[in-house]
């Protein structure tokens, strides 16, 4: 632990441009600093840093004052390029009408009822990858494991073939790893490089939708916007590709990182993971307290549109906010015991899937499968155990992870 001194020497000295490894490790030390001495930061380079839960509350619920709209930002930071162009059509950094239009296409498909019927689909994926792991052994809960749920699901929405999936979770990394707060020149290379070969592979995926004449079931996404795509005023080409890609983007990396880090903190405090081993019904609760403690996506944006104050800190027009997610889901002030796992936390008021018309559209489908795959993978291996520590990607923006080697016995 810090000092109070210390503490305010960290919170007053943040930059989310030069963080290092143990930041990257274990942020949450410094985020409780920014929540004491500094929760309304000014970066070095302009922008604002927001830590507090409450002020995250405000910001998610104005959305008005707070925009999502980031083509002004991103234009300086992505130039005319096809980073700039995936990041500013796609319906996460965008309000009112695209937004509002976008939302409507892809809202049946995370219905209850979609869902339930989804349900079994999930479950017997699932009983397939423990059936592999149980010949394969030792296996790797990362890339044997969690990454494949989420990929197979969305890859199903899209109509991929089985066999050509993994590239398309290459690309994802490469396009998201873009949006981190320091970008590098090879980044930002390999970020426009993956975004053109996305858009060259799904105009073929969509032409060959477009001749198919076979049934279509009720979980074909691409289909919908394909048919949308048709229709006046509904959805451009470009919107149609950028849409697509952000469906992968968003289905699967962040629920591949609540899978593995969730499976981590129960490790972390055993008590819990012995709690849900003897009352798998917590299982529901658990996936929540998993979200809140280890957000997978860490931090946001929004723009301020006027002159705004937040906890008597002034932030001025044109303000460009970094939204402290998982800063925000430890506030003690909010959460009682924030550093622990407590699986029958209730009620759980996380933001991990933000707050207001910018409520993740998914976040109920990334809650079953999470339920699904960690109810299912305790229940198949009861000595389940790490073979060693788990591998962090070094990315900030995202909880990403490389590997979590594992043994089943």
């Amino acid at each position: 632990m810090w000092s109070e001194a210390e503490e305010k020497e960290v919170a007053l000295a943040f930059d989310l441009e030069t963080f290092d490894e143990d930041f990257v490790e274990n942020p949450y030390p410094t985020y409780r600093a920014m929540r004491r001495h500094n929760p309304v930061c000014r970066l070095p380079d302009g922008t604002y840093f927001i830590s507090r839960y409450q002020d995250l509350v405000t910001i998610f619920r104005d959305e008005e004052r707070f925009i999502s709209d980031k083509k002004v930002d991103f234009r300086k930071k992505f130039g005319d390029s096809l980073l700039f162009e995936h990041h500013t059509t796609s319906v996460v950094f965008n309000d009112p009408p695209l937004h509002t239009r976008m939302r409507a296409l892809m809202t049946p498909f995370f219905s209850t009822h979609a869902l339930s019927t989804l349900r079994p689909r999930v479950e017997t994926f699932v009983d397939g990858l423990l059936d592999r792991i149980e010949e394969k052994k030792p296996f790797d809960l990362m890339t044997d494991f969690a990454q494949a749920l989420p990929l197979n699901l969305v890859g199903d929405m899209l109509g991929v073939p089985v066999e050509e999936r993994v590239r398309l979770a290459d690309w994802a990394v490469l396009i998201l790893g873009a949006l981190e707060p320091a970008l590098t020149e090879e980044n930002f290379k390999k970020g426009c490089a993956a975004v053109e070969e996305f858009k060259t592979y799904l105009r073929a995926l969509i032409e060959s939708k477009r001749r198919s004449t076979a049934p279509r079931d009720d979980f074909d996404v691409l289909g919908a916007l394909v048919d949308a795509e048709t229709l006046e005023g509904k959805l451009s080409e470009l919107e149609l590709l950028h849409n697509c890609i952000f469906l992968l983007n968003a289905g699967q990396d962040t629920t591949t990182s609540l899978i593995v880090n969730g499976i981590e903190a129960l490790f972390r405090f055993p008590e819990s993971l012995e709690l849900l081993r003897r009352r798998p019904e917590l299982i529901t609760t658990a996936v929540d307290e998993m979200l809140r403690l280890e957000s997978p996506l860490q931090i946001g944006n929004r723009k301020c549109m006027a002159e705004s104050d937040l906890h008597g800190h002034r932030l001025p027009e044109g303000a460009f906010l970094y939204i402290g997610i998982a800063c925000a889901n430890h506030d003690e002030t909010v959460f009682d015991n924030a550093e622990e796992l407590d699986i029958e936390r209730y009620p759980n008021k996380h933001l991990a899937f933000s707050k207001g018309i910018h409520t993740c559209a998914g976040n109920a489908l990334a809650r079953l499968e999470a339920e699904v795959a960690i109810g299912k993978l305790l229940e198949r291996f009861p000595k389940l155990t790490p073979v060693s520590e788990l591998v962090r990607g070094t990315r900030a923006r995202f909880r990403s992870v490389v590997s979590y080697p594992m043994a089943t016995q």
